[in-house]
């Protein structure tokens, strides 16, 4: 029984502290990827952004799609085709 009460109240410890630096600065520490600003200081970026330097946007993709077969289930999605 000893060892329940304690392990609760080191829980409750340990939440307390943590909600400390939450109400000190007077927000919640911001998590996503993009808006973090030390992420992006170490060169961090979300996948979204990622996709963006590798392809390029949308309409640059479909500005510069191009096929060279015929319409399958594979390509349906670029844009190319029109339904």
């Amino acid at each position: 029984m000893r060892t329940l009460l304690a392990a609760i109240l080191i829980l409750a410890i340990a939440i307390a502290l943590m909600c400390v630096g939450i109400i000190v600065k007077g927000r919640f520490p911001e998590t996503e990827v993009s808006k973090n600003e030390n992420m992006r200081k170490l060169g961090i970026k979300c996948m979204h952004d990622q996709e963006k330097e590798m392809f390029g946007s949308e309409r640059q993709r479909q500005k510069n799609a191009s096929c060279t077969g015929v319409m399958s289930d594979a390509c349906a999605g670029c844009g190319f085709y029109k339904n």
